[in-house]
């Protein structure tokens, strides 16, 4: 039985600057039913503010207590833990950051940096780490698509510096089971009772199996043929939010995939 939905946003609420056809009627209809909502993304080039602006500009209408980001994950970290990081990060998020001292850096922040992500900034991460200091990962994604582009996202650049340094990466954000229960603790029932959608058969799928929940890919966004078969698992397959919506609704009317 499913209690609660989580969403991906970017590729399958969105894509690019237009929402995917049906996305926001399929919103408004798990908002009106009793089903709890969550909204998850590792996304890593925009502030919480910014997403929540975009997607109302989009006509969603998403509360910011259902928002859950991977940037605000790791801010929280770094600051239960008293850290003062070297942020490798997307300058549209740096701002966010500002409010804590990075001052002689004793650990290390990497997200989506984008042109960041060059030979003086990694080395200046590798050589924090290679000194003991943690590494935490904004997200773990592989790539993820833009204008119908798909680019590399932060995940490359921080198994570099786990090589690197020898060293193990703390992620906050998908697929981390620390994100996770995050998430699932904040609603009213059991990981088993919650299904996770998303496009990335890796980060969304795949974290979320790994972690007891239920999971739907959606043929939208980065997915790309086959990539149902890149995992092992039980998950649902639709070709986008529209359809999973009307399996969760009415399960027993609508008829679909099953991997």
């Amino acid at each position: 039985m499913i209690k609660a939905i989580f969403f991906d946003l970017s590729g399958v609420l969105y894509s690019g600057q237009s929402a995917i056809d049906g996305a926001v009627q399929a919103i408004e209809r798990i908002q009106a039913s009793s089903l709890q909502l969550r909204f998850v993304t590792n996304t890593s080039r925009l502030t919480r503010k910014t997403l929540l602006q975009g997607l109302n500009t989009l006509g969603f209408d998403i509360h910011s207590d259902q928002l859950f980001t991977a940037p605000s994950a790791a801010k929280s970290w770094i600051i239960q833990h008293h850290k003062r990081p070297y942020c490798l990060i997307h300058k549209n998020i740096k701002h966010e950051f500002s409010d804590i001292d990075q001052t002689n850096p004793n650990a290390v922040i990497i997200g989506d940096a984008a042109d960041g992500f060059n030979y003086h900034n990694l080395n200046r991460a590798f050589q924090l780490c290679k000194q003991g200091m943690p590494l935490i990962g904004i997200g773990r994604n592989r790539y993820f698509k833009l204008n119908n582009e798909l680019l590399l996202d932060a995940g490359p650049f921080i198994s570099a510096i786990e090589y690197a340094a020898s060293t193990e990466a703390i992620i906050m954000g998908k697929p981390s089971r620390a994100f996770f229960e995050q998430v699932v603790n904040s609603v009213e029932c059991s990981a088993p009772e919650v299904l996770m959608v998303g496009d990335d058969v890796y980060g969304d799928v795949q974290g979320a199996l790994k972690n007891g929940l239920q999971a739907c890919l959606v043929k939208t966004g980065k997915y790309q043929e086959g990539d149902e078969k890149l995992i092992a698992g039980d998950f649902l397959l639709y070709p986008s939010i529209t359809q999973i919506v009307d399996y969760v609704l009415n399960p027993k009317g609508v008829y679909g995939s099953f991997v």
